[in-house]
């Protein structure tokens, strides 16, 4: 039997989105390497630019950087955005009646608590794009802040409907690497580059979804925020996500080829491949990544050797697995390992669970 930890793993996060959003943390003077070691991430792995790290680690550094700072954009916008201004949207949101309606305030809100970004709901016909430009030049700190911003929006509009939002593009500006970027996993949407300002476009019919959240759940929610944003309204259907749980339960052993997947999902190669493509994904892309994944996860574990992580990932030697790794990491296993324990060692105490400022 497989181990049923890796049929539950979660998608890592890049290390260099811990690098950006500590910009405004570095230009201010601030210890990010205290930072880091409160929300278990080991300052060392800024070194490795293929390093990753869990969701909740990214989560509880959100938190951290929102508290010290005292600035829900975390320094990176010229202007601190004070404690409490999403919680405050979001009471405000679930009186609205439908999606479009939440959209169109939202905007407006957003215009008076953010000095340097701008939101726009514009509508095309058939489709909707959710415009967000800046106010001030073009700057990595801003450019990120809009990325973030582009990223809370998009996961309380889901949470608003209590559905995921089928996206038809992620518009990023010019200094995003298309290639390179997860964005497209993130919002499970095709993503292009090469303007000046970001968004999402959607159809317009779902402008018509009525708001089911209330000034119950609300609170609930924020308590959850950000660690299950978008996790929660992952598109669970998509090709990607289907062909993970396929490859899941053939981790302890060999992994199944794109035409073993392609049968046991009822389609073609041909067609499997192209559906990915239209995801921007590839299938070898998503055999690396779960391994890679479930790896970091397991490199957690003080209880697992590291031969035995490389036997419950399918491979017959731990070398294999160890130059395997050190391709998607950067690092070996063993170095991997070290860091984190030692962070461990080093970490404060765990403060209140993850949650932005009420």
């Amino acid at each position: 039997m497989p181990p049923s930890f890796a049929r539950t793993v979660q998608h890592t996060i890049a290390i260099a989105q811990v690098d950006q959003i500590l910009q405004g943390a570095r230009a201010r003077g601030l210890d990010c390497d205290a930072l880091l070691r409160r929300a278990g991430i080991a300052p060392t792995l800024l070194g490795s630019h293929l390093a990753r790290v869990t969701q909740a680690q990214y989560a509880t550094l959100v938190v951290q950087l929102t508290r010290r700072m005292r600035d829900e954009l975390w320094g990176l916008a010229g202007r601190p955005v004070p404690l409490g201004t999403f919680a405050t949207g979001c009471r405000m949101l679930v009186r609205c009646e439908t999606l479009g309606e939440a959209l169109r305030q939202g905007a407006r809100y957003a215009h008076q608590v953010l000095p340097d970004i701008g939101v726009h709901v514009q509508r095309h016909g058939g489709l909707v794009t959710l415009r967000i430009d800046t106010r001030q030049p073009p700057s990595a700190p801003l450019e990120y802040a809009q990325r973030s911003f582009m990223f809370f929006a998009f996961g309380l509009a889901c949470w608003l409907v209590a559905r995921r939002i089928p996206l038809q593009e992620v518009v990023y500006d010019r200094a995003v690497n298309v290639q390179r970027s997860e964005a497209s996993r993130l919002f499970q949407a095709p993503v292009s580059a090469g303007r000046d300002w970001m968004g999402l476009r959607f159809e317009s019919r779902w402008l018509d979804l009525p708001v089911v959240q209330s000034t119950e759940s609300v609170e609930g929610f924020l308590r959850s925020v950000p660690g299950d944003l978008l996790v929660r309204y992952r598109d669970h259907t998509s090709l990607t996500e289907r062909i993970r749980r396929v490859l899941r339960r053939h981790l302890h052993e060999e992994l199944p080829s794109l035409e073993q997947v392609s049968a046991s999902l009822a389609v073609t190669p041909q067609t499997l491949r192209r559906r990915l493509q239209r995801e921007g994904q590839g299938f070898q892309a998503i055999k690396d990544s779960l391994r890679r994944d479930v790896a970091v996860e397991y490199l957690s574990r003080p209880d697992l050797t590291l031969i035995e992580i490389a036997e419950r990932l399918g491979y017959s030697e731990a070398s294999t697995f160890h130059r395997a790794f050190k391709a998607w990491t950067g690092l070996a296993p063993g170095a991997y390992r070290e860091r984190y324990l030692a962070r461990a060692q080093d970490a404060a105490a765990p403060s209140a669970e993850p949650q932005l400022a009420h």
